[in-house]
This record gives structure tokens, sequence and C-alpha cells, in this order.
């Protein structure tokens, strides 16, 4: 028995297939430019050649949001920073093509790997899988065709790249296991888009698996079995049927009420990264949009997005969502979150400088462009813009009032701006959430960002795997802060949302329930499963718990309580 993480929800039972790349064992070798360029020129052809077919086969399997990042992928190999790096190496130093290629990409790898994020973090995967693809040309190697594959298997590897994910198809494979990974990679994004079990991130793997063995495939709780005993298999296989009836059965849910058995109502709503996500959080019920990260709208453009550029998204989902509130957060960028065409300084902790909304308040231009945008898409839906790493009441009057001055340039202009629009603010630092109820006479909302307030409150950085030990998001006194926020809204009238990770864990809805959250944001996959236990849940009995909670000492107390009040493991 192996374990890893659970990336996309499943039980199977298949034989292993088990996927074996070219390795490139590449040295530098001195070359005749000409001679070089030629070959790297006409890899570089094959490789966007390979790229569009993916994507091409790809169409009807994959959701646009997932086809676009073979978009991604054909831009980075016409980036000048990139290739144009690469030819330039070849040139300068007469070195052979995949020495430069190699050379240039873990430039860039080293770059996303070492950024705080995980969403930018998994990034790094594009550079890999496009200049893996990229030196397996040049030094004439074939790649691996997944899609031919013609009976039920579960995929062993080291890891997936994107372009293999795309190839998957789901009536064959069956599952897929790999040695490295997290759930937010992009084959973990895709895996979960194409309903595919996943296990990623399994310490021994290739050691433990041979191409023909058969291996349980336990996407629920992160476990792979190799050739598993006639017990093991009736156990797995009755898992694997009970995990199909509670699939079906959340489907009923769609369009139920949030609410709990003694009628109390919550809002299950979704964190979203583009437009096209919109879809999968109406498709999962969700209620609103509790987070829309508008970062990726410069991250994956090559300039500033002009206000119509931004006016077309905003306007997209807002239309979408229809009367269900939408929560935009304003521009979130800097700390490990950088743009190529925007320079930030040098700071000796940038994660605690000059990032989000005191970069906006300072480059008030680029705040400008985005307020304009999202005023102007308001009259399509129900708007609420959220501002980012508010720390003090003054910075949250000038961001308010930034806004509120630019409504009137527009109606000054004759262009029309909702009258119902909200502004609120994330809780991601203790100032804030400390300062609660005064910062809730002036917004109309707040939203707890977890992530960092776990970071912030415990001065841990939880990538930094020395200390990973303190990231802990069921520690009462961060329950206390989040208490102390829920309660600051609710002193002035105001409602509370969460958009951290926290929002749609299992084990944190009943707690969070009985803090007296309104909103809970969360992946659309998660929103399903979080209205069928908030319905089966009593609102009195979650305060109760809740306030059990936050007289304790430790995470530890915590789950235990939460565990043995809901009867589980």
């Amino acid at each position: 028995m192996l374990k890893g993480i659970a990336a996309s929800s499943g039980v199977v039972v298949a034989k292993a297939y088990k996927l074996v790349q070219p390795q490139l064992t590449i040295v530098r070798k001195t070359v005749d430019v000409n001679e070089e360029l030629e070959r790297f020129e006409a890899a570089l052809v094959k490789t966007r050649h390979d790229i569009e077919t993916i994507k091409e086969k790809a169409v009807g399997r994959l959701s646009d949001d997932d086809l676009a990042i073979f978009d991604a992928h054909l831009m980075v190999t016409f980036d000048p920073e990139f290739t144009g790096q690469m030819t330039e190496m070849i040139k300068s130093e007469s070195v052979n093509a995949e020495f430069a290629c190699q050379e240039v990409s873990s430039m860039f790898i080293n770059m996303f790997e070492s950024m705080e994020d995980a969403y930018f973090r998994e990034r790094a995967a594009d550079i890999k899988d496009v200049s893996y693809r990229l030196n397996c040309h040049i030094m004439g190697y074939e790649l691996a065709n997944l899609s031919l594959i013609q009976e039920e298997v579960v995929i062993v590897a080291h890891d997936l790249t994107p372009s293999d994910t795309a190839q998957l198809n789901k009536d064959f494979t069956k599952g897929f296991a790999t040695a490295i990974g997290g759930r937010t990679s992009h084959s973990a994004i895709m895996a979960r888009s194409l309903e595919i079990p996943a296990v990623v991130g399994i310490s021994g793997l290739l050691d433990q698996v041979k191409h023909g063995d058969i291996i349980v495939l336990d996407a629920l709780d992160g476990v792979v079995i190799v050739n598993p005993s006639d017990e093991e298999l009736k156990h797995y296989s009755a898992k694997a049927e009970r995990f199909a009836e509670l699939k079906n059965s959340l489907k009923v849910l769609k369009d139920a009420d949030s609410v709990t058995t003694d009628g109390h109502h919550v809002e299950l709503v979704g964190n979203i990264g583009s437009p096209v996500d919109a879809d999968k959080v109406l498709e999962n019920g969700g209620e609103g949009v509790g987070l829309y990260r508008t970062e990726f709208l410069y991250m994956d453009a090559q300039s500033l997005p002009s206000e119509e550029d931004q006016f077309v998204s905003y306007k997209s989902v807002l239309e979408k969502m229809g009367k269900r509130p939408t929560v935009v957060r304003t521009l979130d960028i800097g700390g490990d979150k950088e743009l190529s065409y925007l320079p930030f300084p040098h700071e000796m902790n940038p994660f605690l400088g000059y990032r989000a909304i005191r970069l906006c308040l300072d480059r008030t231009d680029i705040f400008k462009t985005q307020v304009r945008a999202l005023l102007r898409a308001s009259v399509y839906g129900n708007l609420c813009i959220m501002f980012p790493m508010i720390a003090t009441l003054d910075e949250f009057r000038a961001a308010k009032k930034f806004v509120k001055d630019t409504e009137a340039e527009l109606k000054a202009e004759g262009v029309a701006v909702s009258d119902t629009y909200q502004i609120g603010m994330m809780v991601e630092i203790p100032a804030a959430a400390v300062l609660a109820d005064q910062f809730s006479k002036e917004a109309d909302f707040l939203s707890i960002g977890t992530n960092d307030l776990i970071q912030y409150s415990m001065a841990s950085d939880r990538m930094n795997e020395k200390v990973a030990y303190l990231y802990q998001p069921y520690n009462p006194s961060l329950l206390r802060l989040i208490k102390m926020t829920i309660d600051g809204a609710h002193k002035e009238g105001k409602w509370c949302g969460m958009c951290g990770e926290m929002a749609g864990e299992e084990l944190a809805v009943p707690l969070l329930l009985g803090l007296g959250l309104d909103e809970f944001s969360m992946s659309a996959s998660s929103i399903l499963q979080a209205r069928k236990m908030v319905r089966s849940l009593s609102y009195a009995e979650m305060k109760e718990m809740a306030e059990k909670a936050l007289g304790m000492s430790n995470q530890e107390e915590v789950l235990k309580l939460v565990k043995s009040t809901l009867k589980v493991d």
C-alpha cells in the first residue's frame, strides 16, 4: 500500500500502464551556429505542431479553460523572452541547441518554483512540458502517445504533463498515479475536469509498480495498492460502488437550498480564475462567486490588460451569474506573483512589502483601468468589489474613495454604473481581524482569506518545510480571529464570507457554520458535497461545538472534538 495526495476523487481497479519517457542526457558542445539554428528552428516547428494537434484532439473532451492551457504553451514557444534567449545563446556562445534550451528553461522553471503561491509554482510545469518536448525533438527522440491506449489502465508515471493529460481517453484511462505533484498542478486540475481519479505525490511509486501490475487506485483517501488480494479487491470494488452512488445522490442537490436541519441558511459559492470557471460553479449548484482572482488576467497577458479587455471578462462573469453575487478581488500582485512587464523593486521580504492594495494605491494608473472596467460591468450583474491585503482603515478608506471618485468620473462621461454594487475587503492580516467591527462600519462585507491569515498569525511561511507544522487552520488562535471577524461584521449588520482553502474542507465546514460564517467560497467541485453536509447538520449543535473549540488549547483537541461530534474517524 502506497500513500499519496488525493487529487481527483474516485476508486478504480485496472492494469498499470507505466509511462516511461526518454531520459535526456545533455552536455555542452561547440557547434556550427548556422546549422544549429536550423536544427533548433525545425524542432520548434515540430513542437508547435505537436501542441496544436494535442489541442485539436482534446476538443470536446476538455473544457475551454483546460484547452486554453495549450494556447499558453504555444505562446511560450513564440515568447522572445523564452525561445529568443535560446537563439541568442546559440549565436553568442556557439553552443548546441539542447544545452541552450536546458539552460534557459531551467532559469524560468526555477523562477516559478521559487514562488510561494501554489498556483504559480505549478506553472513551472508548463515550462517543463514545452522545453522537454522541444528538447526531445532537438535530440530526435519519440514521445509516447497516450491517445493510442486501447484497454482499461491506470497510468503510472513520475509526473504527467498537461500534454500527457490532454491525450487521455477516459474510456480507457481509468485513473492515474504520479510520484510527484499536488492538487493545484495542471494534471490534477485536468483530471478533475475529465473526472478521472488521480493520486499524486506518491513516494517510491516507480520502484514498486511494474507495467501490467493490477492497481487499486483509491483517490478518496490517496492510496494505491499494487497487486491487491482477493479480499482487498472485494473491499475496494464495494467502495467504488458506494462512491458512484454518492456522486449520483449529490446531483439532486444542485438546486437545493444550503440550509441546516434547523432552518439556518448559508451561501455556498465558488472561487474562479477566469470567466470559463464560472460555468463550473453553476454546473455544481454554486450560489455565486466568492472570489474572482483577477490577477490571472494580468499573468496571462504580455502587457497590462486594457480597460476593454478587463470589461469583457468581468461582464462575462456577471452575466453568467445574473442576480447571484459576484465578488471580484482587485489586482493582487506582488510577493510571489510577479509580472514580466511590470518590474518590482527588490525587497528583503516581498510578502510583507509592496503588493496588492499597496501597489494599487501607489500605481493609481493601473488601479484606475481596473476600477473603470469593473464599474462599467457592474450593470450586468450583482457586483461586489473586494480589496486584498487591507491592514488599516486609512487604506480601506483611500481605496473606497478611489472607487467612488472613479464612479463619479464615469457618470460625468455618461457611462452607466449600478447603484447597488458593494465594496468590501479581504481579512488576511491579523490587524484587520482584530479591528473587524470598525472596518464593518464602512465596508459592505468582509471575506476571510485563511491562507495568508494563518501564515501571518503564526509567523510561518507555509511553503517552508521546516515550519510547515505551524500551518494550523484548526488552531484555536485562528478560530478566535475568524470568530472576531464574523462577529465584527454582524455587529454592523454586514455579511462575512471566507474564500481561503479552509472554506471547502470537510472538517472545517461544521466549525465555520457554528462560528456564524455566512458565505463559504470554494472550488466548484466541492460545493455539492459541502451542501450535503450543511443540510445534515444542526446549526444550534454546531454553535455549541464551535464555542467549545474556541476554549481549547491546540489544533489536535479541536480536530478530536469535530470528529467526535460528527462521529467520523
